[in-house]
């Protein structure tokens, strides 16, 4: 790379792994010390969520020590145990494969677009174990009251269509069944695969981590989760043998998906960035934002000091980011930025996350003067008609990937301003700070975060 300063940032912890660590040390038995765990919204809520269940939480500096159930989750006779998720999705799936498995009645509940996420395909694999799911307003969706007798073992079926968490809520609770569960893997397709690969790096590591099976020559093999770069619905399988997990100390990484802003701000703006605290090893599916920032012609470059990378002229690309949807707003910003098309698919799931992310990208991505067309299961994004020099009021949606890749539209002489810049605590709540970094260092305007 050139000789050009870079700047450094750094890169939150992981949020979807906090979520992983957390459950697993709230179901673990006794004391476990968790370390970096992100600190936001949607990990206030799964501490919530596992505090009703009778866990205990200590705060000790950057430290979280955790006590945990030992395996047993249970409501006392007569009592409904409230789980508000909040606007969590993660949450929301996890904790309900987990309550599943426990014993007694638990109303899972949250607030705005969670009542209208689904739950329907959990609630199906579930059914034929008598554990049953009762709407209390949308059918399918919270609020729910689960009413369970626990997970006697046996084997079940899921489709991981509209989401992998399913699979991850299953696997979760599966560790308190009284037999052996195998998990099999139904429908046309596999949405987020690398989130279930992330779920299962977590449960290895304290020590429950499932076997794996997949069919070859009319065979069951088992394999390693490092081996298994996809799942196909009726060639894979999971044995979960119940245990009681022990507690440990763990230390979680950075977050590859909420780090793609600040490496894409390296791509648009006159200076690198370089962002430390990421794992160029990790399991998380958007890490695959370096290929992508690749792909389209950025220079990247990884070193024992962080990862960095500096602009060049971006090409449109084809992607298909079915494993990695959360990646797809950061993306389509840069794509209004190449030359050439840049052509989305596989995302259709991005309709059902915190706000339709599909519609809500094609929407805000058009503001800039972009010829962007929604595709049923993505986008085509033409940079062509782009125009700059401007101040343009976004819509986030209440919804902080939104507000995150938005923000990205500063670096380009566009004068930004969010209706809501706080949705951001969401899953990064020190972003604006991170953000600040980037603005001045690249000799921009203050902004970005002012209400419109």
């Amino acid at each position: 790379m050139n000789s050009i300063s870079h700047i450094i940032l750094n890169a939150p912890s992981s949020k979807s792994m906090s979520h992983r660590a957390m459950l697993m040390a709230g179901l673990a038995q006794g004391e476990s010390i968790l370390s970096n765990v992100l600190d936001s919204d949607d990990l206030t809520h799964t501490r919530m969520c596992l505090e009703a269940m009778g866990a205990q939480f200590d705060s000790s500096g950057s430290r979280l020590v955790v006590k945990g159930l030992g395996g047993k989750v249970s409501a006392a006779p007569g009592q409904v145990v409230g789980l508000d998720v909040g606007e969590s999705g993660t949450t929301c799936r996890l904790i309900a494969g987990i309550a599943a498995a426990g014993k007694g009645s638990f109303k899972i509940s949250g607030r705005g677009r969670m009542h209208q996420r689904p739950i329907k395909s959990l609630a199906d694999a579930l059914m034929p174990f008598n554990i049953i799911f009762s709407y209390q307003e949308a059918h399918g969706c919270p609020p729910v009251i689960i009413e369970t007798q626990g997970l006697p073992g046996g084997e079940l079926s899921i489709s991981l269509e509209e989401s992998s968490q399913y699979l991850s809520g299953i696997l979760l609770g599966s560790i308190m069944a009284e037999d052996e569960m195998v998990i099999n893997l139904t429908g046309s397709k596999v949405v987020s695969w690398p989130y279930v690969n992330l779920t299962l790096q977590v449960m290895d590591e304290f020590g429950c981590g499932p076997e794996i099976q997949v069919e070859e020559s009319g065979k069951w093999v088992s394999v390693s989760a490092s081996q298994v770069k996809e799942a196909k619905p009726g060639k894979i399988r999971f044995i979960v043998r119940p245990l009681t997990v022990a507690g440990r100390d763990y230390q979680v990484e950075g977050d590859f998906s909420n780090a793609s802003y600040l490496l894409a701000a390296g791509a648009l703006g006159p200076r690198p960035t370089m962002v430390t605290g990421l794992n160029p090893q990790s399991r998380q599916g958007d890490r695959v934002i370096l290929d992508i920032l690749q792909k389209m012609g950025a220079r990247v470059e990884i070193s024992n000091k962080g990862v960095l990378v500096e602009g060049a002229r971006l090409k449109g690309v084809d992607l298909d980011m079915g494993a990695s949807p959360d990646l797809v707003p950061t993306v389509a910003v840069l794509a209004s930025q190449a030359r050439g098309i840049t052509k989305i698919t596989n995302v259709a799931h991005l309709r059902i996350k915190e706000s339709d992310r599909l519609e809500g990208v094609f929407n805000e991505v058009s503001r800039t003067g972009c010829k962007c067309s929604m595709l049923d299961d993505g986008l085509i994004i033409d940079p062509e008609g782009f125009e700059s020099d401007r101040e343009i009021k976004f819509s986030t949606y209440d919804d902080h990937r939104m507000a995150m890749s938005l923000s990205l539209y500063q670096l380009t002489g566009i004068n930004v301003v969010l209706d809501n810049p706080d949705c951001v605590k969401k899953s990064f709540p020190g972003f604006w700070d991170e953000w600040s970094k980037v603005v001045s260092g690249m000799g921009k305007a203050e902004g970005g975060k002012a209400e419109g």
